[in-house]
């Protein structure tokens, strides 16, 4: 990324000794601006693009840091979670896409709603989940965000305006598409692109793969989705969008790690060095890394404890989480009608009320 503060070159060549004194002050100034350009330019489709130049501050910097490396952990530990046989069922991790959901919760409310496909469980934390209520419920705990009966792919949390994880396959943004164009909706249409669908590259499934378009007549973007100040730029160009025009889409380039899900090891169609050279070259966790050290907002050794806290805090979760209890067997028969309705089940005749839902 290019960088640019509003420090003078004069005050970058001054001694080590005044640059630490510098550092200090700064990493005091929480909430001084910091200009960066984002990694790459945005692409446009039907609209004008919204400007590289991102403010940000050592604040939101630091909290993109913590969040992210807390995402991270605790999609590390579901990983080990689901093969001690702890989390059963399906289970789709979302490491390597982080900044799509701390970059998208910086340029919005929880006024605004998420409604989100099945790999929702930094979402869940971005909205202000809690990491107890995300393994209890990947346990299927009574204490989970969904009281132990959605699993990995139903998180859950209405006072956020998280209204869950759906495991529609493909269906969400064409779907909301053609209703949010027709009617004028504010909707920001998200496609996370991270280049395979299950375990077919993009290039084997779509002969035009510019999702970005796909809307035709509703405008797109497409965005570094590794890079958490762009997707904060891009979905708060979005919004304004929305709020006065109607529809956007925003196709967040993206990468995923882990495989499709948990029964996938997302290495028999892709290589290991493809991998690997992402993370290098990426992640979006580095890239924040190095903008903090870049503008000596904190040190590397801060940032390593910053890590060595959140393996803490996620270790503490998964000990409570495992102490939630199962939900009652009843539990099955609840939250399946709206209240009201359909809480008579009858025999095949219609004539023998068989039981009643609570």
């Amino acid at each position: 990324m290019a960088l640019s503060t509003n420090r003078t070159v004069n005050q970058l060549l001054k001694p080590l000794t005044a640059a630490i004194s510098a550092t200090r002050c700064l990493s005091s100034d929480s909430t001084s601006i910091i200009t960066v350009e984002s990694s790459l330019p945005f692409t446009s489709h039907k609209i004008d693009p919204p400007s590289r130049a991102v403010e940000t501050s050592p604040n939101e910097l630091m909290t993109f840091f913590k969040d992210m490396a807390e995402m991270r952990r605790m999609e590390i530990a579901a990983d080990s979670l689901y093969k001690a046989k702890l989390i059963r069922g399906f289970c789709h991790l979302y490491d390597g896409q982080e900044a799509v959901a701390v970059g998208m919760e910086a340029a919005i409310t929880k006024k605004d709603c998420i409604i989100t496909a099945y790999r929702d469980h930094c979402i869940y934390l971005a909205r202000g989940g809690g990491l107890y209520e995300s393994f209890a419920e990947l346990m299927g705990r009574k204490d989970g965000c969904s009281k132990g009966k959605g699993g990995s792919m139903h998180f859950y949390k209405k006072e956020s305006g998280f209204y869950g994880g759906h495991g529609i396959v493909g269906a969400q943004v064409p779907l909301g598409l053609n209703m949010a164009a027709l009617w004028d909706l504010p909707a920001i249409l998200v496609c996370e692109n991270n280049h395979y669908g299950m375990g077919t590259a993009e290039w084997r499934a779509a002969k035009s793969p510019a999702y970005y378009k796909r809307g035709d007549y509703v405008p797109g973007l497409k965005v570094d989705g590794m890079d958490a100040l762009a997707v904060k730029q891009a979905c708060k160009f979005a919004k304004e969008h929305a709020l006065k025009n109607g529809p956007i889409i925003l196709e967040m380039d993206t990468y995923r790690y882990h495989g499709h899900s948990m029964s996938d090891p997302g290495s028999t169609y892709r290589t290991r060095d493809e991998i690997s050279g992402v993370r290098q070259e990426r992640d979006p966790i580095e890239r924040i890394r190095k903008l903090i050290l870049a503008h000596d907002v904190a040190t590397e050794k801060e940032l390593k404890d910053i890590e060595k806290e959140k393996r803490k805090v996620v270790d503490e979760a998964i000990a409570k989480a495992k102490e939630s209890p199962m939900p009652d067997p009843s539990d099955l028969f609840t939250n399946v009608y709206v209240k009201g309705f359909g809480v008579e089940v009858f025999g095949p005749d219609r004539k023998e009320v068989r039981a009643t839902l609570p």
